[in-house]
């Protein structure tokens, strides 16, 4: 009798705590089966390649069913198939209920017919939108065509070239073909010998005219633009432009004022009106190749000193004049005759003592009848403004602040949302000033002519 209550007793601890084990293996299979469901409410679903089992008999993927290819697998069935299937609780056998693999089939193909049916299908929309539009045309030799390449957000490479058959673009980056570029829509990526990308575009009047071969300083498009702001030039207006210098107030003259407008440009050296005439027809010739139509021939090419140059001024009106003189009040006792009263005379000037210097000039002829309007200068400062990034190159979340009971739920939810694309709103940015920015260029000077 003394033998066996020790045994008794054995028993039923024995029996408790087996009892009290399977309570907690519950609860923590009942944990385990809200975390699965919660991913599978958030995860995606991605394809999984299976490959069969060999040695142990075991395998851990379905038979692929008849007519149709085999559904991708949830996380909870990730899970649960790398283990044996004893170990599994009753809550996880029943998830992997065939009726309910078939409803999530289901679900799933009725997903994918919503949003174009397969992935590789997914790709046609880019196609199509990819077909030529009315009005645009394929890159051709001959044209002129800027490569960029960007990291990070900052241009690590740009070079402006003319398309030409079996040419290559050189660069730190690999070498692109030219023949490659050819045909292919404006705006595309192209690789690198390297596999480097490079996006591949038409120059615009701004890259060609801060890339093109220069002889003196260019007006920049910054100022150029200001200019044609200030003199009000439209289409049909005649424009004197002296200086001609590379070339570049003439190009932005002759878009301004088109096929009824015409401009007298000025050199009085040589070789900055040889590199002006070559820059201007290179452009032309670019122009007619991407559009099919001629650009218009309207800018006349002179050489000489615009204080000696009565005779070419001899019976013809300006709506505006553009000066990029040394010493622009010298020439303004011949240039104001020829200018329309109220019209605009803007001059560029590199130094603010030129700027005195013309002021003083206006100051010792009052029979000018000029008015200084305006003494500007035109800065432009650029900004960096992306997406903050961590060291690992994903996104970084913003953080509000939340309670303690509410914190494994935010941590959470962070952890769900590394795979998916953040929603709006929840990417702080970075916003500050480039650290390269454009020096001082030149002011611009804006003077009035009045009747007295």
């Amino acid at each position: 009798m003394a033998v066996q209550m020790p045994l008794a007793r054995l028993l039923l601890v024995h029996r408790l705590l087996r009892t009290s084990t399977s309570g907690q293996r519950r609860l923590r299979s009942r944990d385990v089966l809200r975390e699965c469901r919660r991913e599978t409410r958030t995860l995606s679903t991605f394809p999984v390649k299976r490959s069969e089992s060999k040695g142990d008999g075991w395998d851990p993927s379905p038979p692929p069913s008849s007519g149709r290819a085999p559904r991708p697998l949830s996380p909870l069935e990730r899970l649960s198939r790398l283990l044996p299937q004893d170990a599994l609780s009753p809550e996880v056998s029943q998830l992997r209920d065939p009726e309910e693999d078939a409803s999530v089939a289901a679900s799933v193909t009725h997903g994918e017919e919503a949003h174009g049916a397969t992935p590789e299908e997914g790709d046609r929309p880019a196609a199509s939108a990819s077909a030529a539009l009315p009005g645009e045309s394929s890159l051709a030799f001959g044209e002129l065509l800027v490569a960029e390449h960007r990291k990070k957000g900052r241009v690590e490479f740009r070079k402006m070239f003319e398309l030409r058959p079996g040419a290559l673009l050189q660069s730190n980056w690999g070498v692109v073909a030219h023949d490659d570029a050819a045909g292919r829509p404006a705006g595309c990526f192209m690789k690198t010998s390297r596999g480097v990308r490079f996006l591949v575009r038409r120059a615009s009047l701004e890259d060609y005219v801060l890339y093109m071969k220069r002889g003196p300083a260019i007006a920049y498009p910054k100022d150029a633009s200001t200019m044609l702001m200030m003199m009000d030039v439209t289409e049909g207006d005649r424009v004197l432009d002296s200086g001609s210098g590379s070339g570049a107030m003439s190009l932005f003259l002759s878009r301004a004022v088109g096929c009824k407008g015409s401009v007298l440009s000025l050199e009085v050296r040589e070789d900055h009106h040889r590199r002006a005439v070559l820059n201007y027809k290179r452009w032309r010739e670019s122009w007619s190749l991407r559009r099919g139509e001629e650009w218009p021939d309207n800018v006349q090419f002179h050489i000489g000193d615009l204080g000696e140059a009565s005779s070419l001024l001899a019976t013809q009106g300006f709506h505006a004049v553009a000066l990029d003189l040394i010493h622009p009040h010298l020439v303004l006792p011949t240039v104001v005759p020829h200018l329309h009263p109220g019209a605009v005379c803007a001059v560029y000037l590199a130094n603010i003592t030129q700027v005195i210097d013309l002021l003083e000039g206006l100051r010792c002829l009052p029979l000018l009848p000029l008015l200084c309007e305006r003494i500007i200068e035109v800065p432009v400062r650029d900004w960096v403004v992306a997406p903050a990034l961590q060291k690992d190159g994903s996104y970084c979340v913003r953080k509000a602040p939340a309670m303690d009971r509410d914190r494994r739920e935010e941590a959470d939810r962070e952890e769900q949302s590394t795979d998916e694309h953040p929603a709006f709103g929840s990417v702080p940015y970075i916003a500050r000033p480039h650290p390269e920015q454009m020096s001082h260029t030149a002011f611009l000077v804006k003077l009035r002519k009045y009747v007295r």
